[in-house]
């Protein structure tokens, strides 16, 4: 995909340096939640107020909906799953911005993110069950596991494929889509109410991955049937 001019490239363009921009534009998020986590901490009160009261309100929301799925234990890994929520959800508005690009619309990226899934959903269940969380992977008849076995690294393999896809496709065509818009009608008239759906869409992505992540980790924890 051709992306229009990029504030990035163009600054560090300037210095003759040539960094993908999904590189430049990740690391840029990972500052912007730094310093937002910083000044919202600074200023951490009883009553919440500004920064700290928006926090609050996604990250309490965010945790109390994952307990309610993994439950208590989950609790452990919330400081992953809110990362990685707040993440693709800032990459994805992001690439709303006119000169600015989603990370999360190249494949590297949600590849890398989609494999931070995967070890992490093993590693949560070695850690629950040691040895017998291959059990996880024999099926409920002891003459198929062979069978069975296969069946499933197929399958936690395609959740690697499906979450890599699903947010790079989606988030990719969305920035297409309004890049086409810009260039056709302008600037501010036609393509807002598609801002506006773009938004929504961002949001969504971001809480599907997240929300897919938790039911991983949720099934690496429970015991095999």
């Amino acid at each position: 995909m051709e992306h229009p001019i990029l504030s990035l490239d163009v600054l560090f363009g300037s210095f003759g340096l040539h960094i993908p921009p999904h590189v430049t534009y990740a690391v840029l998020v990972a500052l912007i939640l730094l310093g937002l986590g910083w000044l919202a901490g600074r200023q951490v009160t009883m009553v919440p107020k500004g920064a700290q009261n928006v926090f609050e309100l996604i990250i309490g929301g965010l945790e109390e909906f994952m307990v309610d799925i993994t439950g208590e234990e989950g609790r452990a890994f919330f400081p992953f799953i809110a990362t990685f929520f707040l993440f693709i959800m800032t990459c994805n508005l992001l690439g709303l911005i006119p000169g600015f690009f989603s990370a999360t619309a190249n494949i590297n990226v949600t590849l890398s993110l989609a494999l931070c899934t995967f070890v992490y959903t093993h590693y949560l269940g070695v850690k629950y069950h040691g040895v017998k969380y291959i059990k996880h992977f024999m099926g409920p008849i002891p003459a198929l596991a062979p069978l069975f076995f296969i069946i499933e690294v197929v399958g936690h393999i395609a959740r690697v494929l499906s979450l890599t896809l699903r947010l790079f496709g989606n988030i990719m065509g969305e920035d297409l889509v309004l890049t086409i818009l810009l260039f056709l009608a302008g600037m501010f008239l036609a393509p807002m109410p598609m801002m506006f759906l773009a938004v929504f869409t961002s949001v969504v992505q971001a809480f599907v991955f997240t929300l897919l992540s938790m039911m991983y980790f949720a099934g690496a924890m429970e015991h095999a049937h």
